[in-house]
């Protein structure tokens, strides 16, 4: 499989010309550099990881075709610092430079997919099912990350993994920035927990710079995408139904909390929204989106033991924001054809979200909020979460609530 991949999906150009046998990596960490002023903070972070494994870093510095001149005259500054940085450390650093991506494909999808095809080249080569750990240009991260990554990963039956993150609070960035990522870090924490306790099994983080796959599961699931924007998330939702994904919640990535105008959404684009609209508060889908939510995925083992007329009956029950977004046809139908395929309750549910996975509740959360309820405030939607997961409520603050979600989410397996 991984010579099918290599040879007909992976980028086709070579890049990099590597002794890895003598490398002999567990672990290769990808970054796509892009405008980046201070790329060595990130390298240093990843450089004070102790690691008891070889560990490779992937840089790939990249820019449109179409990038204006100043763009590209720092992504060779960034390249040539980063270059005579890298001599005699203890990890291995690989540096690409690309100032002429085609830009109608030209962005951090097409970034991350030349390095992390180089990485599963790589291991290819040398015969290893290594980690691809994916990093960002402007994060940084706690010292035991590394070792943390190659622990997890030395169970065979782990595929891939989400990274606990935390976005900085305090610093020297204008006070209301921070103010803005604390709403949108809680904006993305509450959209998670909140389809986790409607009961969804994919409910993870999906972040770019803070994320891994075995190399295997990457070419097998086909790789990175090329998506100027939403890249992890794509990827991830390949990877999360195959099993064996997991938080990993024992270190940390500190993704920056700055402006950026490198995706057209996003962490960056959110908080550049966010400080030019000089916006008091921020939004996000309501509550009742997840209540509808439960009714429905709660009765999904008992599907499996219900008759044709029962199921519709079921459907019948349902709330209109889904039986306007599933018509009946299309759910009797669906039900038929993974009753077939499915001998057991568990390979019935395992077949429902194969069909009802990531993409489709995150289309169905948007046409719940454009249909049937309005985006509401973070701080009324975190009171709702407090309440139905039982956490403490007694801060108002959303920065010190953003505290006791970060607490509640490290819990998470």
């Amino acid at each position: 499989m991984s010579h099918i991949y290599l040879t007909r999906y992976a980028y086709p150009e070579r890049c990099l010309d590597v002794d890895w046998h003598a490398e002999n990596p567990e672990i290769i960490v990808v970054l796509p550099a892009h405008n980046e002023p201070d790329l060595i903070r990130s390298l240093a972070a990843l450089e004070d990881c102790a690691c008891s494994a070889a560990v490779s870093v992937i840089v790939m510095v990249n820019a449109s075709a179409k990038a204006s001149d100043q763009v590209k005259e720092l992504n060779h500054k960034s390249y040539n610092e980063a270059c005579q940085w890298s001599v005699n450390r203890k990890h291995n650093y690989h540096f690409i430079i690309n100032n002429e991506l085609p830009a109608k494909h030209a962005g951090v999808g097409l970034a991350r997919k030349i390095g992390m095809d180089e990485a599963a080249r790589a291991f290819d080569m040398i015969d290893k099912d290594g980690v691809i750990l994916c990093f960002d240009a402007d994060s940084v991260c706690e010292p035991n990350l590394l070792e943390e990554v190659l622990h997890l990963f030395s169970d065979p039956k782990v595929n891939g993994c989400s990274i606990h993150y935390e976005h900085p609070m305090s610093g020297d960035l204008d006070q209301m920035q921070y103010e803005g990522i604390i709403n949108y870090e809680l904006h993305l924490r509450y959209y998670i927990d909140a389809l986790r306790f409607a009961g969804f099994p994919y409910a993870f983080q999906t972040i770019g710079s803070s994320m891994a796959a075995r190399s295997s599961v990457y070419m097998k699931q086909g790789g990175m995408n090329r998506r100027k924007a939403g890249e992890d998330f794509y990827f991830l939702h390949k990877i999360i139904p195959l099993g064996g994904f997991y938080n990993l919640n024992t270190t940390t990535i500190y993704p920056s909390a700055r402006v950026s105008d490198r995706v057209p959404f996003g962490t960056g684009k959110a908080i550049g929204d966010w400080m030019e609209d000089r916006l008091e508060h921020y939004m996000t889908y309501a509550p009742q989106t997840f209540l509808d939510l439960k009714q429905f995925l709660e009765q999904v083992s008992s599907c499996y033991e219900m008759t044709e007329s029962e199921w519709g009956s079921f459907y019948d029950s349902l709330p209109n924001s889904i039986r306007s977004f599933v018509y009946k046809v299309e759910f009797m139908d669906k039900m038929k054809e993974i009753k077939v395929h499915a001998t057991n309750h568990a390979l019935f549910e395992r077949r429902f979200y194969q069909w009802f996975d990531g993409f489709k509740m995150l289309k169905y959360v948007h046409h719940a909020r454009d249909q049937f309820y309005p985006n509401t405030l973070i701080s009324d939607a975190v009171e709702w979460l407090f309440d139905v997961l039982d956490l403490d409520s007694s801060q108002n603050a959303l920065r010190d609530k953003l505290g006791v979600i970060r607490a509640f989410d490290r819990k998470q397996p």
